[in-house]
């Protein structure tokens, strides 16, 4: 959801998206990651207007601790000094704009926030039920749902999921409707996907949910 809120309005701005997302970054060579993130923000300036994205940045900008660093977290604290230095480096920008999303602002590292960098927080609370309705219409408008499937019940199976999480529902029911060589997707298909999506360890039950 909010990557897609960030590819909007560089839409509406006629601005150039580039994304950068964290975990992606701290699963590479270190050294390489710092690189990296030079390249993204000069690929920026190149393309300006431009709205730079960084994705899941509580993975590379957690708070620093004042305790001994293990090599993985001196590689985490050099990409977010480059991180640091770039946005700090932007005062001859252009018409440059930093964005970014996490799921834990409380964790961020306080220098991220100070005025210059990151200082707006605009919190995107989770989709409602009119909301995730309509994020599973969209997603399902493909399968061939089985003619008694309850959407209401697999939408109180969705409750507190994101607008991911439900895309990924709908694909992953799809694929238990393929692997049993259904010609539709049921309830339990859907039960099946949440449990998969959710990491539930065991399968919700269709019928289990009916009367929530």
């Amino acid at each position: 959801g909010k990557t897609l809120i960030a590819r909007a309005i560089a839409n509406q701005a006629k601005a150039t998206f580039i994304r950068l997302s964290g975990s992606d970054l701290i699963q590479r060579y270190m050294g390489e990651s710092v690189h990296m993130v030079r390249e993204l923000f000069e690929l920026a300036r190149e393309k300006s207007p431009s709205i730079l994205f960084i994705d899941e940045i509580d993975a590379i900008g957690t708070q620093r601790s004042s305790d001994p660093l293990s090599g993985t977290q001196v590689a985490h604290a050099e990409i977010l000094m480059q991180l640091l230095s770039e946005m700090d480096g932007f005062d001859n920008r252009g018409n440059v704009r930093i964005m970014a999303a996490t799921n834990r602002v409380d964790m961020l590292d306080h220098a991220l926030l100070r005025p210059g960098r990151f200082d707006r927080i605009l919190e995107i609370p989770l989709p409602d039920a009119d909301s995730r309705r309509e994020i599973f219409r969209i997603h399902s408008a493909k399968l061939p749902l089985a003619a008694d499937l309850d959407i209401d019940t697999v939408l109180g199976m969705t409750e507190g999921t994101t607008g991911a999480e439900i895309q990924s529902i709908c694909r992953e029911a799809a694929m238990f409707a393929i692997r049993r060589n259904a010609d539709s997707v049921t309830g339990n298909d859907f039960g099946n996907a949440v449990a998969k999506v959710r990491k539930t360890g065991k399968p919700v039950k269709y019928t289990d949910i009916m009367y929530y």
